[in-house]
């Protein structure tokens, strides 16, 4: 049994990064790469900047919501690639993308007010969803099989790099009125993506199968996900488990209907842990569910470690850095190891995260350097186990798909990472603010908070690694072996 098989790379053949760069795949690189940048940038200058948003123009009781509706607009951005009308190909709709994207954020650059303000986040988050999504589905169109693993490492450096980018650019506009300066930076981007997209993306079949809308599918992914900025902003523990019990029935409600109806919202098999795709996605929603406890890891380096905020900010940045080194490190990797790459990367977020109830949660007033290094290592490691095994991942599900639902297995990645990371955050809202942060509070209830959030959050990085064990297992059994794939 050959390692080209098993996951579909070319033997003999190893890849470089560089190759994504020649000048027959440049115009892809820059337009998939650029658009990804661009939404990765912008997400961090964002949150950035809301504060000095809410200070010049008000609008508190509102702030959750200026990231609720732009995630849950991408979920039906990422959809219209697979729902799009006859007639509008891939190279259109990144047209669309762009100009949603940009009109958005010129939207939320003049706002004179919060629920404005939120109003352009939406239309932003829309076009970003068609963006972000893209960059998956025109990665077959764009690049030979053997060069799809360098395209999900490009994404991964680009979101590494916007994670210093991001915050630096948004705090050189959080004075006074500058923010609207921050919001406004895509627009010109935005316009030369726009106007390049036809020509430097290449021209992709329409392969997709019948074009029905998955309508329920879509209104209860969107209600999850608001319900869980309610329970993320909750005060109340009881309304705070209300709406996250909703919004999990919400999320049981897409299986169920994706079962039982006929029309479909994600690819055959994607919702079934029998299949090797059902697998693969389970396996993305749970790392990035464990990862999304660094939401307050900036809070407890402050409260617990003495370390200040700018500070903190960059040692969280470390997650990113670990994402895009195992993404830079493992590559290359096909067949066998790409497989065990994948499996290491969930033992490896699971030991990163279980380390930091030891090391997060304790009280380090005097910010002692040993046990700050031993922390970095944990959040390190936390974002080097997606890294490792993400973008074969990605290779797999484009492999795995059938051909005419390439373009739907392709949003459900960034369906996958917005439902992951959505969950995850309100999750740890309310594991942290049920555990001591709010009372006692102090650091007795920040100690307690720590320590439960990172322990249950290992949780999600255990199961992630026996859906990899499992993955391996059914590629192995499958029919035909892993030649078939």
């Amino acid at each position: 049994m050959d390692e080209r098989a098993e996951t579909g790379g070319e033997a003999g053949e190893r890849s470089r990064i560089s190759e994504i760069f020649a000048p027959r795949y440049l115009g892809a690189t820059l337009m998939l790469g650029g658009g990804i940048s661009l939404h990765a940038i912008e997400v961090y200058i964002s949150t950035t900047v809301l504060p000095s948003v809410v200070r010049d123009i008000g609008g508190l009781d509102l702030f959750a919501w200026a990231t609720t509706l732009f995630v849950a607009l991408s979920l039906v951005g990422s959809v219209f690639i697979t729902a799009r009308p006859r007639g509008i190909s891939l190279r259109q709709s990144y047209v669309i993308g762009a100009l949603f994207f940009g009109a958005g954020s010129l939207f939320a650059a003049l706002s004179p007010s919060m629920p404005i303000l939120i109003a352009g986040r939406g239309i932003q988050g829309f076009g970003a969803g068609i963006i972000v999504a893209l960059g998956y589905a025109f990665v077959r169109h764009a690049y030979p099989e053997r060069l799809w693993n360098m395209a999900g490492t490009l994404y991964a450096a680009v979101w590494g790099a916007a994670t210093f980018i991001g915050p630096s650019i948004g705090g050189l506009f959080a004075a006074g009125s500058l923010w609207r300066f921050a919001f406004a930076i895509p627009v010109p981007f935005t316009l030369l993506m726009a106007l390049f997209a036809t020509r430097l993306l290449p021209d992709a079949p329409d392969d997709r199968g019948e074009v029905r809308v998955a309508l329920p599918q879509i209104l209860m992914m969107v209600a999850a996900v608001v319900l869980l900025s309610l329970a993320g902003s909750a005060e109340e523990p009881a309304l705070r488990g209300l709406w996250l019990g909703l919004a999990v029935l919400s999320a049981i409600g897409v299986v169920v209907a994706e079962r039982q109806l006929s029309v479909k919202l994600f690819p055959e098999g994607a919702t079934r842990l029998s299949t090797p795709l059902g697998l693969i996605y389970a396996f993305m929603t749970l790392v990035l569910l464990a990862l999304a406890s660094d939401v307050y890891i900036p809070y407890f380096l402050q409260e617990l470690h003495g370390v200040p905020p700018l500070f903190s900010g960059y040692l969280v940045a470390l997650v990113a850095l670990g994402w895009t080194g195992g993404a830079f490190l493992t590559t290359h990797y096909t067949g066998r190891r790409a497989l065990l790459s994948i499996i290491i990367g969930a033992g490896l977020q699971l030991l990163g995260t279980a380390s930091l109830t030891l090391t997060m949660a304790r009280d380090n007033p005097g910010a002692d350097l040993v046990l700050l290094g031993l922390v970095s290592i944990g959040i390190f490691f936390m974002g080097a186990g997606v890294g490792l095994g993400w973008s074969h991942l990605v290779a797999l599900v484009l492999r795995l798909a059938r051909d005419d639902e390439k373009d739907r297995a392709s949003a459900a990645i960034t369906m996958m990472q917005s439902l992951g990371a959505g969950f995850g955050a309100a999750i740890a809202g309310v594991v942290v603010n049920s555990m001591g942060l709010l009372d006692p509070g102090g650091t007795a209830g920040n100690l307690s908070a720590a320590f439960w959030l990172f322990l249950l959050f290992a949780l999600p990085s255990a199961g992630a690694l026996l859906a990899g064990l499992s993955l391996k297992a059914r590629l192995h059994s499958s029919a035909g072996g892993p030649a078939s794939l």
